[in-house]
């Protein structure tokens, strides 16, 4: 919890600063990059994470690894972290800082589980939904396939679901025929 707090105060300095400095999107991209080589590669991870590997080797694995592929904004935050002995922060802050881009840009999030792969008109078809319901005017959506689900979709837009899978229908008609108007309940 405390870890998640101090790293959302980075992420809102960070997004500020960016701002500030004109880099946002460059600084974006950099954060996507480095959430990307922690999700992919759970060594690098790791190592941020282990109290055992002095700072200034992890340091020296930073400068080496993004030196000349990132914004000096930030490469200098990266720098600024691992002094401060905090880059066990660093995954999170890079998770982080994707959702406050999208809030800072009005980017609404959405997640589609479907039994096949959508096409472009279906994916129009749930952006439009996903818009209405949001009110935003930029999506970001996810796609996923679930060969369990049989037919239809399945859409998450912020806590709201919208279940129309054969699946769950399936579902509702068993429990419906498991009830016996002739038995009482007590």
């Amino acid at each position: 919890m405390a870890d998640s707090r101090a790293a959302s105060r980075y992420v809102k300095s960070l997004l500020d600063l960016a701002v500030e400095k004109n880099a946002l999107e460059a600084v974006h991209n950099d954060m996507l990059l480095l959430s990307k080589i922690c999700d992919e590669n759970r060594s690098f991870e790791l190592m941020l994470l282990n109290p055992i590997i002095k700072h200034d080797k992890k340091r020296e694995i930073l400068e080496k690894l993004f030196t000349g592929k990132m914004n000096p904004l930030t490469i200098s935050i990266l720098d600024i972290l691992t002094r401060k002995n905090r880059e066990p922060l660093l995954p999170a802050i890079a998770r982080e800082f994707h959702t406050a881009y999208n809030v800072y840009k009005g980017i609404g999030k959405a997640s589609v589980t479907t039994a096949v792969p959508l096409d472009a008109k279906l994916r129009a078809e749930f952006e439009t939904i996903v818009k209405q319901l949001t009110a935003k005017s930029q999506i970001e959506m996810t796609e996923k396939v679930d060969k369990d689900m049989i037919g239809g979709f399945v859409l998450n837009v912020g806590d709201r679901q919208i279940d129309a899978s054969i699946k769950n229908k399936l579902k509702a008609l068993k429990v419906k025929f498991s009830y016996n108007p002739y038995i009482k309940e007590f």
